[in-house]
């Protein structure tokens, strides 16, 4: 497996993430309903054991138990492991004293004395400028609690907005965590991606799956049910699931001749474009694994063009 460094000379991390939404999650996920503690526990062993160390979770993740989970976790383990967390810039938040108190609480909540990745939530300021925002990053970086700065949901302009800032101060922006699939390929036509490369920042993909779409598991045929968020997304009503079918048939394709599921293959699609790592949510151990299978092949280029093809519809 080839790692990747964050940014221009970020941490060097694994090529796939494990997300964390789901860990304490009730309002979206159910968290302790089919799963719990123990679930969670094995999935984290089971990442560790497939040679995935880098984690993305955020204080809002279950109200602060996402990270709490992590911060036991790590506890157990001597094994180097990554840490991404974000920062919310929310309406109460309006000094550079309010970022630092935020990565204070998390970093207590992590068991950590230093993150290697700390990341704006989204680009809505509030009453906080970006000036402020990124300088008390900066700040932090300097002070050796931050090894790298990224931002999330961010535009190609506030990208390059930010990344001056922190230029500034000598810090570089590593990181842009954005919806990124082959259902969801708006960052490319908006520029993002583009950007990115020109900055020498990284792409970390999250939703890499479309919330399960990517699976093959939901088709006009298939008996199963979408629950959570899903039951109100268009996507998986009869005429979004009949859109996507010309995708799902490619990924099929791909899988057999390669022994892979559709979702192993729609990972490594992402992996190829080359500096993007996908987030790959999880709550179980075998779901981990599954993931784990993305990685040690690469679909050929022909193979990775036909799909862009296919997806063009998403861009």
């Amino acid at each position: 497996m080839e790692n990747i460094t964050l940014g221009q000379n970020g941490p060097v991390v694994t090529p796939l993430c494990i997300g964390t939404w789901a860990w304490g999650d009730k309002l979206f996920w159910n968290y302790g309903d089919r799963y719990g503690p123990e679930e969670l526990q094995e999935a984290f062993t089971a990442a560790l054991e497939a040679g995935i160390t880098f984690f993305d979770t955020a204080e809002v993740y279950g109200m602060g138990k996402s990270e709490k989970f992590l911060g036991q976790f790590l506890q157990q383990t001597q094994q180097p492991v990554q840490i991404a967390t974000k920062f919310g810039p929310l309406p109460w938040r309006f000094t550079a004293q309010s970022v630092s108190d935020a990565l204070t609480a998390s970093l207590k909540r992590l068991q950590l004395e230093r993150i290697a990745l700390y990341q704006v939530h989204w680009p809505f300021a509030f009453f906080l400028s970006q000036e402020t925002l990124m300088n008390a990053l900066a700040d932090e970086v300097k002070q050796g609690r931050i090894a790298a700065v990224g931002v999330s949901n961010y535009s190609a302009e506030q990208m390059r907005d930010a990344h001056q800032i922190l230029a500034a101060r000598g810090v570089p922006l590593a990181v842009n965590q954005v919806r990124y699939s082959l259902l969801s390929r708006q960052v490319e036509s908006k520029g993002i991606i583009a950007t990115a490369r020109e900055l020498g920042m990284t792409i970390l993909a999250y939703s890499p799956l479309a919330q399960g779409l990517l699976t093959g598991k939901y088709t006009i045929d298939s008996t199963e049910t979408p629950t959570g968020p899903r039951k109100i997304d268009p996507r998986f009503k009869k005429e979004g699931l009949q859109k996507i079918a010309p995708v799902i048939s490619l990924l099929r394709s791909f899988g057999e001749k390669y022994d892979r599921t559709s979702a192993q293959v729609a990972l490594n699609w992402l992996i190829a474009q080359g500096n993007v790592i996908p987030i790959a949510g999880v709550k179980t151990a075998e779901q981990v694994r599954q993931n784990a299978g993305a990685l040690g092949w690469r679909l050929s280029d022909d193979e990775i063009g036909e799909l862009e093809q296919v997806s063009r519809l998403w861009l």
